[in-house]
């Protein structure tokens, strides 16, 4: 059996910019989605309103902190080959 070894490959700048882009831009689909819910809608997730389009009036890089800060999967970071492959 050959060994596994894992290599570190760093994320290019351009993929980490355009993994951003897609967090923020999907964000703000998500704020949109919510304001536009009914108000009885609203009410059953415990939401005003005034919450609503609060939420929905934030910048897209207003973003919770967990939400910013996920640990990202191993396998973004290493790549795993067959050193004898």
């Amino acid at each position: 059996m050959a060994p596994v070894t894992a290599t570190f490959t760093p994320l290019r700048r351009p993929y980490r910019l355009v993994g951003r882009l897609r967090h923020a831009l999907s964000l703000r689909k998500q704020r949109l989605a919510l304001a536009a819910l009914d108000d009885h809608l609203l009410a059953d997730i415990g939401l005003s309103r005034e919450d609503a389009l609060a939420e929905a009036s934030l910048p897209l890089w207003d973003a919770p902190g967990h939400w910013v800060n996920q640990a990202r999967p191993a396998a973004q970071f290493f790549r795993f080959s067959d050193r004898n492959a």
